[in-house]
């Protein structure tokens, strides 16, 4: 019989919010002609293999991969919500060489490190991955060693982590996209003085996302008023709460601006890595931090020791949480955020993270 702690967090798994996708946008294709630019070519993936290459993009979450998919692999095909779920993409190869023994909690499901993905941008090589391995899971020393294993391998001039994350700065809607060169490793015994905050040297190169018909590649993103509404009291009749709308999002920032900001926050501003539950709140609650997400610190402290420049490119899936509320309230309105509208906001990450290695390899 598992754990009481086990049983508490299946039970609540099982109760948790599920929100609707009907009538959610599908993903057009990409023109990158619209700024000059080619698409990605794909390349033959070796299978269980780890190829020589300029430059890593490592992404995380399902919804984080499609959109990788969608802009890097196959960008001119659309894509339905729905198909974004998938997981079955024939171009992505299974990596599981050196894998350590682990007997660690649901053991059967971490046999891999993660899925690879072959593309040529601009000429340079860029070696995709999708991580099976999480700092949460199966934890830090294994997220560790998968770095070490790319830095080795691939040996890359560059490694990009990209994805969704949580809202720190009051300022910042669903959606906006912030990029950075360091990440601060969140110790809940620790004071956050004493937090270690790790920088890479990567100058990110904005050229090519500052060109004027850049943002006309960038997705809009659903999060319409009245879709938030409706969203709202559906969570509210689920959990039988009367918050509504401006009870969970008192500063409106689950409606996205229009264009998306995109914000260049190197070398001033780190985002923050925790391996749990931590979220930002209205009352500034880590509001020095660029985003709040469960990977990157530690991509940096092995990136540093290296030798390997890296960034992390994090779109902004949940902004910030209402610190009147219940913390599993915070964490579950933010979860569905996520779940609705977390591909649109990783669309346009992985559509910056394309510009910044575009500019790159033409420098």
């Amino acid at each position: 019989m598992p754990p009481p702690h086990q049983l508490q967090a299946a039970l609540h798994a099982s109760s948790r919010f599920s929100p609707s996708t009907a009538g959610l946008p599908a993903l057009d294709p990409v023109d990158f002609s619209a700024v000059g630019g080619a698409a990605p070519t794909v390349l033959d993936t070796p299978d269980d293999w780890i190829p020589e290459v300029d430059a890593v993009v490592i992404t995380w979450a399902e919804a984080e991969w499609a959109a990788l998919h969608h802009v890097f692999v196959d960008p001119s095909a659309t894509m339905s919500h729905d198909a974004s779920t998938h997981d079955d993409w024939p171009q992505w190869k299974r990596y599981s060489r050196d894998m350590p023994s682990y007997g660690g909690h649901d053991s059967e499901s971490w046999s891999y490190w993660g899925l690879t993905c072959l593309v040529e941008v601009g000429g340079k090589k860029v070696l995709l991955f999708k991580s099976n391995t999480h700092l949460d899971w199966p934890g830090q020393t294994y997220l560790a060693d998968l770095i070490r294993l790319l830095d080795k391998y691939a040996k890359p001039d560059l490694l990009l982590s990209i994805g969704t994350a949580g809202g720190a700065r009051l300022g910042d809607h669903v959606g906006a996209v912030n990029v950075v060169d360091a990440g601060t490793l969140y110790g809940a015994d620790q004071e956050p003085s004493d937090w270690p905050t790790y920088r890479s040297p990567w100058i990110p190169d904005w050229g090519t996302v500052s060109k004027d018909a850049f943002s006309s590649l960038l997705v809009e993103i659903p999060a319409t008023e009245e879709r938030l509404k409706a969203l709202a009291a559906a969570f509210d009749a689920h959990n039988g709460t009367d918050y509504g709308l401006k009870g969970l999002d008192p500063l409106g920032l689950c409606e996205p601006t229009s264009p998306v900001v995109l914000s260049d926050l190197a070398p001033q501003t780190p985002l923050l890595t925790t391996s749990t539950f931590v979220v930002g709140t209205t009352d500034g609650r880590f509001e020095d931090y660029a985003v709040i997400e469960m990977d990157d610190a530690v991509i940096a402290e092995v990136c540093v020791g290296d030798g390997v420049d890296c960034g992390f490119v994090r779109n902004v899936s949940d902004p910030v949480q209402n610190a009147a509320l219940p913390t599993e309230t915070q964490g579950d309105w933010g979860s569905a955020v996520y779940e609705v509208f977390g591909l649109y906001t990783s669309v346009n990450g992985a559509l910056v993270t394309w510009a910044l290695l575009d500019a790159w390899a033409a420098g």
